[in-house]
């Protein structure tokens, strides 16, 4: 079945409808600068999803270095999902794991090892998406939210 959407690198032309989506999708939400200085950092795993000629979708990610969440020995070098959000109107047609997936085909361009994400507790469908994905939960972080809410860091070993 052809998607109806398409994914691409995130550009600066994108930021707007970047951080509308951020706005209307996440209760955190970051600076302009804090998406212009990933997107200068790790290009390859800032990815937005587009429909009908509309940035409907993105994902962004760091690569960090640091140990394993399997417990192998030494430091990795691992991606963060930082953000992921799709419109409502957009979702239910496979655009987050459609970002997902690109994002981690760009960790691994830049080596990494594996891939984590943080993810609220009660955030149901995410939990159950990241588990379809390959991710499973390693471990919680009690208060991480701003409202105080839990989440679970869900983790995925890369190829």
């Amino acid at each position: 079945m052809q998607q109806p959407f398409t994914l691409r690198k995130f550009v600066p032309d994108d930021l707007q409808a970047v951080m509308q989506i951020n706005r209307v999708c996440l209760p955190e939400n970051y600076t302009d600068f804090f998406f212009v200085d990933l997107h200068q950092r790790f290009p390859e795993t800032f990815i937005v999803a587009e429909e009908d000629s509309k940035v409907s979708g993105y994902i962004m990610c760091r690569i960090e270095v640091g140990l394993s969440n399997y417990g192998f020995g030494g430091l990795i070098r691992k991606g963060h999902v930082v953000s992921i959000a799709v419109m409502p109107q957009s979702r239910r047609k496979g655009m987050a794991s459609a970002l997902i997936n690109r994002a981690m085909e760009g960790m691994a361009y830049y080596k990494a090892k594996q891939c984590f994400l943080e993810v609220r507790v009660t955030n149901e469908l995410g939990i159950t998406l990241y588990k379809k994905l390959g991710f499973e939960v390693t471990r919680t972080i009690n208060g991480y939210y701003s409202d105080g809410e839990d989440a679970y860091v869900m983790t995925k070993k890369l190829a």
